[in-house]
């Protein structure tokens, strides 16, 4: 039987190690937690946040997570792309999304904003009308991703090239224009 908990605060709880047990954290907070290493898989996260948790190394075999918010966490090598694609909707906020994987993982709408993201697999995902606000994609990887109506306007080192990815409508400043032509080589100033 799938546990449920409801309104609960954790603060400073180390779950490394662990596998937590199969159930659904509604409306929860979770504050400077460890889940390094944690099996979090077949969990579901309901209206929750996580702010400054680690989750390095984390087994998010069909997670849930739905409207969940990061602030402030560490997320490397993080794959997403094992969750549950159901409802999942979450954002991004000063987080380290560096190697992590969206990989043909459906994450439209999404925000990020101030996040680091160097090395993010972004391969055959729908990134659809999502926000990048001010992250750092210093080589992450677009191919055959579905970037309509991105907005790419703040987000810096990025290098996408429009023949393999779908871009209608998205955003970009004068600047980012040399992340979508680094592929010709051309002296651009």
């Amino acid at each position: 039987m799938k546990e449920s908990i409801l309104d609960q605060t954790f603060k400073n709880k180390n779950f490394s190690d662990q596998k937590l047990p199969s159930g659904e954290y509604d409306n929860c907070t979770f504050m400077n937690c460890n889940f390094s290493k944690t099996d979090i898989s077949v969990v579901t996260f309901l209206e929750c946040k996580f702010d400054t948790c680690n989750f390095n190394e984390t087994m998010l075999k069909e997670t849930s997570f739905q409207n969940v918010i990061f602030i402030d966490c560490k997320l490397l090598g993080t794959d997403f792309s094992i969750c549950n694609n159901f409802l999942f909707a979450v954002e991004f906020n000063r987080c380290n999304l560096d190697y992590t994987s969206f990989y043909n993982f459906n994450i439209k709408k999404t925000v990020f904003k101030d996040c680091s993201m160097k090395e993010v697999d972004f391969t055959e995902t729908i990134l659809t009308g999502s926000q990048l606000d001010n992250c750092d994609l210093t080589g992450a990887i677009f191919e055959r991703t579905i970037a309509e109506k991105v907005d790419f306007r703040t987000a810096k080192n990025f290098v996408i090239d429009p023949e393999i990815n779908n871009l209608k409508k998205a955003r970009f400043a004068t600047l980012g224009l040399i992340g979508l032509l680094a592929k010709y080589d051309l002296d651009i100033r």
